[in-house]
C-alpha cells in the first residue's frame, strides 16, 4: 500500500528580469522525479544543497505547483483537490522547518502555538483544548511548566520540540522532515531522533526525512533516494544503497562522509568540480562533468533509470562495474562500459 505517491513530478520556476519581466531562462528545481512511501515508512531525500529535495517536499505539501507530473496521497490525486477538500486532505500531510526558531511566532506562547491548528481544524476549546495540548506536550518531553513561556526562552531542541508537537496536533499520517536536526548540536540531535523514532513507532507515522547528513539518514530511514541537480540518481532500500551503492554519485557522497578513523580520512576521495547551473543544466547524465567514470554517451543522453533488484539506478555504466577502481581517473571506454 502507498500512501504517497509522486510520479515524474517536475518543478521550474522561470527568471522574471527588468521592467518588463520578461525571460526565458527557467530553473530546472525538479525534473521527473517519483518516489513512493508507505505507510509507517521513513523515505529520506538526500543529495547537496540545491538539488530539489526542498522542492520535492514542498511540491508534496502543495506550497509550489508543480509544472507537470502527479502527486498522490491517500489515494486521491492532489492536483484535483480544491477548497474544503484540499485543507481537509492537508491535515494528514504535515512539516517540521529546519530552523525551530525562525519556524515559530516569537509573540505566541507554547499553548497558543500548540493550540492554534486545534482550534483551527478540529474546533476544539475549553478543557478539551487544554487536555490535548498538554498531551502533545507531553509526548515531546515537555509539560505544564513550559506552556505560557515563548520560543526565546527555549534551547533550540526544545523549540523542536515544539515544533514537533505543533505538527503532531491534528493527528497526521506524514510529517515532512525538512533537515529537522541540522541547526542542532550532536547532542541534541540525538535525542531528537530518538524521539521521531520513538513516535513514529507509537502513531504509525510516515516520514519524508530531507537531510545532508547520511550518518543521521542511515540511523532512521527504510528508502533512501539519492538526488543530484533536480534528478534522482539512485532510489532504493537503505541498506542496499549505503552497503553496495552503485551510482558514482552515491559513492562520492558516502566517500566525502566525515570518519572518526583517520586511515579512512586518509583515502577519502572528494568529489571535484562544482555543481553546475539548474539554470542550463548539462545536456545527457548531468552528473557526467564531475563524473571520473564518465563516458561519451554520458555526454549525449540521460541514461534510462532502471531497476537492479529492489533499486532504481539512472547510470550507463554496467550492474556489475568496480565503482571502488583506484585506477580509473578519467573516462573509460565507452565500448566496454555499456551493459546490453
Amino acid at each position: 500500500m502507498t500512501l504517497l505517491g509522486v510520479d515524474g513530478l517536475t518543478v521550474h520556476f522561470r527568471i522574471r528580469r527588468g521592467l518588463l519581466k520578461r525571460s526565458d531562462d527557467v530553473v530546472h528545481a525538479v525534473d521527473d522525479v517519483s518516489l513512493a512511501v508507505a505507510p509507517g515508512e521513513t523515505l529520506a531525500l538526500v543529495g547537496e544543497s540545491g538539488c530539489g529535495k526542498s522542492t520535492v517536499a514542498r511540491a508534496v505539501l502543495q506550497l509550489v505547483k508543480p509544472t507537470s507530473g502527479n502527486i498522490s496521497f491517500m489515494g486521491q490525486d492532489l492536483a484535483g483537490l480544491k477548497g474544503s477538500a484540499r485543507r481537509a486532505l492537508r491535515r494528514d500531510a504535515q512539516v517540521v522547518f529546519q530552523d525551530p526558531y525562525s519556524s515559530l511566532n516569537p509573540r505566541m506562547t507554547v499553548h497558543s502555538l500548540v493550540a492554534e491548528p486545534l482550534r483551527a481544524n478540529a474546533k476544539l476549546s475549553g478543557r478539551e483544548l487544554e487536555d490535548r495540548v498538554l498531551s502533545l506536550l507531553e509526548m515531546v518531553g515537555l509539560g505544564t511548566q513550559h506552556l505560557w513561556r515563548r520560543p526565546h526562552e527555549f534551547s533550540g531542541g526544545q523549540c523542536q520540540r515544539i515544533a514537533i508537537a505543533r505538527a503532531l496536533a491534528l493527528e497526521p499520517k506524514l510529517v515532512v522532515l525538512d533537515e529537522p536536526t541540522s541547526a542542532l548540536d550532536v547532542s541534541v540531535q540525538a535525542r531528537i531522533l530518538v524521539l521521531l523514532h520513538e513516535l513514529q513507532q507509537r502513531l504509525g507515522l510516515a516520514y519524508l526525512f530531507i537531510a545532508h547528513d547520511l550518518a543521521v539518514v542511515q540511523s532512521v530511514a527504510q528508502s533512501v533516494a539519492v538526488m543530484y541537480l533536480g534528478q534522482v540518481a539512485e532510489q532504493g532500500p537503505a541498506a542496499d544503497v549505503f552497503g553496495d551503492p552503485r551510482h558514482p554519485y552515491t559513492v562520492a557522497l558516502l566517500d566525502s562522509s566525515p570518519s572518526p578513523d583517520p586511515e579512512a580520512r586518509a583515502t577519502m576521495r572528494v568529489l571535484e568540480g562544482n555543481v553546475p547551473s539548474a539554470i542550463r543544466p548539462p545536456q545527457g547524465c548531468r552528473f557526467h562533468p564531475r563524473c571520473r567514470f564518465r563516458m561519451p554517451v554520458c555526454e549525449r543522453e540521460y541514461p534510462t533509470p532502471h531497476r537492479l533488484g529492489a533499486r532504481m539506478i539512472a547510470c550507463h555504466l554496467p550492474d556489475d562495474f568496480d565503482l571502488a577502481r583506484p585506477d580509473v581517473h578519467g573516462p573509460v571506454q565507452e565500448t566496454t562500459a555499456i551493459a546490453d
